[in-house]
């Protein structure tokens, strides 16, 4: 993770007007109070990760009123200086909007990678919270463990109601009722027939 301030040089934070100007390099460029933070392009793993939980959510258990989205930027505030791109998000669709989203989504995923384990821990936990998502999922691709600890926002902060490794189940009834195992997040085979348990 890099934090560049570009602000200092134009005398004034950045907003997401600015981010338009930058490369298409597969980088990932958010704002943090006017400041650029710019993450590298996923390796594979992550990637993987990504798609199926997406695919999973959108098309195997969300309700046809919910949307999932990758890679969906959120001002968090109005004058657009603080923006951010969680991995996966889920929200109402009543609440899509374009170009970017200004509501909380109901879900926030981020998946963590080595340079981002700071940021998805404990930056964006309490931003995320701060901004009054409700629930977060933040999951660790190891090829040997992989898990996702699921944390809800009580009282303005995120509290850890459970956490689930290799073939454990992890089911929640929030946002909709979901049961997946995170072993077939990473695992080659038939990861659509095995990837919501023994009755997924």
């Amino acid at each position: 993770m890099t934090v560049v301030n570009m602000a200092d040089e134009q005398h004034a934070p950045m907003t997401v007007d600015d981010l338009e100007r930058l490369p298409d390099d597969g980088r990932r460029y958010e704002l943090v109070d006017g400041r650029l933070d710019v993450s590298p392009a996923p390796v594979s793993a992550h990637s993987l990760v990504e798609a199926k939980l997406s695919q999973y959510l959108g098309f195997e258990v969300a309700p046809a009123d919910f949307v999932v989205m990758q890679g969906a930027g959120i001002n968090f505030n109005t004058d657009r200086t603080h923006h951010r791109i969680p991995d996966v998000v889920v929200l109402n669709e009543t609440d899509f909007e374009q170009p970017y989203l200004t509501r909380p989504p109901l879900l926030a995923i981020e998946v963590v990678s080595p340079e981002s384990i700071i940021r998805d821990h404990h930056t964006k936990r309490r931003e995320y919270a701060n901004f009054g998502i409700q629930a977060y999922w933040i999951v660790t691709p190891d090829e040997e463990k992989p898990g996702i600890v699921e944390l809800r926002l009580e009282d303005g902060e995120y509290r850890e109601v459970q956490q689930a490794i290799g073939e454990d189940t992890f089911a929640t009834d929030f946002p909709f009722p979901i049961k997946l195992v995170p072993h077939w997040l990473l695992a080659k085979g038939p990861w659509r027939d095995r990837i919501g348990g023994e009755d997924g």
